[in-house]
């Protein structure tokens, strides 16, 4: 899930405002907070951090997201792979992994 949807989640569950979440973030207007929910700018560290207290979740979550979001070596199938994995659950992400496996073997014999 990329960052601003998780931010729009967040923001939803906690019944929190654009102005209410600026109003926790040190340096952010309501427009900046839109921004950030909207994925058209994206939060420095600090108001990362100070994202995650203002939702109570840990800043982790908030920063492994961001990481992947910025990862130039996936591809855009890449990070909806990756994403539609952490759906999955953990008995299904094996079952996805051994045929992905069996795929990869596949085509490499077929050169």
């Amino acid at each position: 899930m990329s960052l601003d949807t998780t931010l729009r989640l967040l923001a939803k569950a906690s019944g929190m405002t654009a102005s209410d979440i600026a109003a926790a973030i040190p340096r952010a207007g309501a427009a900046t907070v839109k921004a950030w929910m909207s994925g058209d700018r994206l939060p420095g560290k600090d108001q990362l951090s100070a994202l995650a207290r203002a939702f109570g979740v840990p800043a982790g979550a908030l920063l492994s997201e961001l990481a992947t979001t910025l990862d130039p070596a996936r591809t855009k199938g890449e990070h909806d792979l990756l994403a539609a994995y952490r759906e999955l659950s953990t008995r299904q992400q094996g079952a996805l992994l051994e045929v992905a496996r069996s795929m990869a073997s596949h085509r490499r014999r077929s050169r």
